[in-house]
């Protein structure tokens, strides 16, 4: 096992390993951060790696933000979303249409605003609106590696704000990640190659939460819940965008 993946990596010049070691770092601090990031600065990576790789750097967000998830929404999304995540693991994506890539990108643009207003009303997400949600966005988390952006809107929309928000995140992608692994596993995507890039980007970006932590620590709350309404709206916009340029 160990020389198939030494064997791996001599097949990799130290530019790209240079390369892939600054970028999962940098992706990982941005991550933690925003809560979001880490498939949009990975453009190299495949979907099995970079859903690999992901169980490290979420789990280390989690540990890093441990005390801040909210575990009762956590849930809410894992149970609903889990069915139809593996759904979306098996090759079923939506966003793989212009029609969906400009429908779901203008609604998360439109999510911004409209979640500002609930909040100034007193409104919020309600649990049975969650769940409904995160149903419907199971297979776009199975199926692609920038669903993450959809989750951080629900989640503002159910009412959590700053840390907080990316540390449920990290622990629903955590439960998200676990499914889509057994799921590429079973359809025989995981070899050796995979196996080896995911773990070797999981341990560089590991020390990325905690210096995530330490600038989240030190942002006003009304600043990091800016940082974070402006990566849902860029989201949104890139999605728009591609969806025109395809």
């Amino acid at each position: 096992m160990l020389e198939s993946l030494s064997s791996v990596f001599a097949d990799i010049s130290l530019p790209e390993l240079a390369l892939i070691t600054a970028m999962a770092l940098v992706a990982s601090v941005v991550g933690g951060v925003a809560g979001y990031g880490t498939g949009a600065l990975m453009p190299l990576v495949v979907v099995p790696i970079l859903s690999l790789s992901a169980l490290f750097t979420n789990t280390s967000r989690a540990a890093a933000f441990w005390r801040l998830v909210d575990r009762r929404r956590a849930l809410i999304v894992l149970v609903a979303a889990l069915p139809t995540c593996v759904l979306g693991a098996w090759g079923y994506t939506l966003l793989t249409g212009k029609g969906a890539a400009l429908v779901i990108g203008a609604m998360l643009v439109a999510s911004v605003p409209l979640r500002r207003l609930m909040r100034r009303r007193g409104l919020a997400l309600s649990s049975r609106g969650l769940a409904a949600a995160s149903f419907g966005w199971g297979p776009l988390a199975g199926g692609t590696v920038g669903a993450g952006i959809i989750l951080l809107s629900l989640l503002m929309a159910a009412g959590l704000e700053g840390a907080a928000v990316v540390a449920t995140d990290a622990v629903v992608s955590i439960g998200i990640g676990l499914a889509k692994f057994a799921t590429f596993g079973l359809a025989g995507v995981v070899n050796a190659k995979v196996l080896a890039i995911a773990l070797f980007i999981g341990a560089v970006a590991l020390p990325g939460a905690f210096l995530a932590k330490a600038l989240i620590e030190r942002l006003p709350l009304h600043v990091h819940t800016t940082i974070l309404d402006a990566v849902v709206i860029g989201g949104g916009a890139a999605m728009v965008v591609n969806a025109f340029v395809r």
